[in-house]
């Protein structure tokens, strides 16, 4: 079976890079350094410091190796490589939600790369989901949490 790739932009994996090396150069430690103070309490059995930091240090070890195995698997895509008016990662796409007659507008980015606050929505959202492959001038039904909502593709970018 072959491993799940990760697409993502130039910006996305440089974002896990930067994580991962924070993780590893200024948490890593600082969690060690608190585990050795919590150590110094005395019995481990009723100490809550050393519990909390430990489980602290769990956490951190499994997102570091989920961010090690992101950017394992790492496919940078370029917008360049799709079609000009195609949707698709790292393109921002401009719709009419004909259900409401509201214009929208997002750049699909990978899930590392999300906000939707500045607009840019996940590659695996329901919304890029849905708009992904698709061109402009295409409508497509697109399933939402809140309902299903008719669009049609006015520009891409």
């Amino acid at each position: 079976m072959e491993p799940k790739t990760y697409p993502m932009t130039k910006d996305g994996k440089k974002k896990l890079e930067k994580e991962l090396d924070n993780l590893r150069q200024v948490k890593r430690p600082e969690i060690i350094n608190r585990i050795k103070i919590a150590r110094s309490y005395g019995d481990l059995s009723e100490n809550s410091e050393y519990t909390s930091a430990k489980d602290e240090q769990s956490a951190l070890e499994s997102r570091i190796s989920t961010l090690e195995n992101m950017l394992r698997f790492a496919k940078i895509v370029e917008p360049s490589e799709l079609e000009k008016n195609t949707v698709g990662i790292g393109k921002t796409v401009e719709f009419l939600n004909i259900t409401d007659n509201e214009t929208e507008s997002y750049k699909i980015v990978s899930s590392v790369e999300a906000d939707p606050f500045k607009s840019k929505i996940s590659v695996e959202s329901p919304i890029a989901t849905a708009l992904n492959g698709k061109k402009v001038n295409d409508e497509v039904l697109i399933e939402t949490p809140g309902g299903t909502i008719k669009v049609k593709i006015t520009k891409v970018k």
